[in-house]
């Protein structure tokens, strides 16, 4: 396994002292279960003047030996991922993968949002992965962990270089994003959805646009994840809107109304999953609602632990992504009508893995003989 970078920050329950935070969600940076010793700052009374900063995104490399991540979860349409990145400067409060961040001995609050990891190089790894004679051909999920799209990949363009190594293998690709710039790779992936091997996920949780400011920071607008959909689109790129994910009390009422705007940008399908909120997620919700939405918090908890038998999450195979309970299938009824109405109720194409084929690499030269 690789080993995870150095960061010059320390892991820390609170804010050092002077930092500040502007557009992140998490209020704390709790330590991770993993943690053996607890760190925080104090005033110890010397009334030391400290200068302010911003705490600010920091972002580390990784040099990976292995690409290809593996799952045998019963729930999930697919068995192999990748991960271009590690943590998420979008910041959404209640994103499922910041626990991940405590196998890097950081802390799945504000660390998760700042303390970003970066795998280049990781197309070159997946091309090895792919060529070697074991391997066998099947759908490969990006987005599955943190978003692939997320604003460091302006920089590091690892998600480009991976795009490109499916796409020269013409291997089947499904990609889960919320974010703007996966318009900048419409070259290659409509050339790929037009041979059968790409569809796209854009998840839109709310278009309530000030919910989704404080929700999800640094995510993109809800108008403009609508004007993503349509532009995928019109490239001719499959696009199944994700309504996700839904938080009873809070942005439940808005599912018929994000359907009904991302089959008129041109969504083909649609999906949904109920609020999860494992591990560390959950007491980083809580804190987010009291301070978010003081006046609704103990109802919107309340709906949240009906649908997972009175806890805050339950995560057995079959329930964890729809809940259980009266306002599940509620929820499940409203979107099945709504999908039905809305022309939303087809299955999406499937991927074609026939087409898969190692293309010639340095040294191949013999092999057009």
């Amino acid at each position: 396994m690789e080993s995870p970078p150095t960061f010059t920050r320390p892991p820390a329950p609170g804010l050092m002292p002077g930092e500040r935070i502007r557009a992140r969600a998490a209020g704390s940076n709790l330590a991770g279960r993993y943690e053996a010793n607890l760190r925080e700052a104090v005033d110890d009374g010397w009334e030391i003047a400290h200068e302010e900063s911003l705490l600010r995104t920091e972002t580390r490399e990784e040099r990976a030996r292995s690409a290809l991540s593996y799952n045998r979860s019963p729930d999930l349409p697919f068995d192999r991922s990748v991960n271009p990145y590690r943590g998420c400067e979008h910041g959404c409060i209640y994103c499922f993968a910041r626990p991940s961040h405590a196998w890097l001995n950081l802390s799945p609050g504000l660390d998760f949002e700042t303390r970003l990891v970066a795998r280049p190089g990781l197309g070159a790894v997946l091309d090895r992965e792919f060529r070697a004679r074991a391997y066998r051909v099947a759908p490969v999920a990006l987005g599955t962990n943190t978003d692939p799209y997320q604003p460091i990949e302006a920089k590091w363009r690892v998600m480009r270089e991976v795009v490109e190594v499916v796409s020269a293998f013409n291997h089947p690709l499904a990609i889960v994003t919320k974010a703007t710039l996966i318009e900048r790779d419409i070259d290659l992936l409509s050339d790929m959805a037009a041979r059968g091997l790409l569809r796209v996920g854009l998840s839109v949780t709310t278009l309530d646009a000030g919910l989704s400011r404080r929700m999800e920071p640094r995510a993109p607008a809800p108008a403009r994840r609508l004007q993503v959909i349509e532009r995928l689109a019109r490239a001719g790129i499959p696009v199944r809107v994700m309504v996700s994910p839904v938080i009873p009390g809070l942005t439940d009422h808005e599912i018929e109304a994000i359907l009904t705007a991302a089959r008129d940008a041109g969504a083909s399908a649609a999906s949904w999953i109920m609020l999860r909120l494992p591990q560390e997620v959950a007491p980083l919700f809580r804190e987010w609602l009291e301070q978010a939405e003081p006046g609704r918090a103990a109802k919107i908890m309340g709906r949240v632990r009906d649908t997972h038998g009175g806890r805050d999450y339950d995560p057995a195979w079959g329930k964890r992504m729809r809940g259980e309970g009266v306002w599940s299938r509620l929820i499940a009824q409203r979107f099945e009508k709504a999908v039905a109405r809305l022309g939303l109720d087809q299955p999406m194409p499937p991927l074609r893995c026939d087409l898969f084929a190692p293309p010639f690499a340095r040294g191949d030269q013999l092999g057009l003989f």
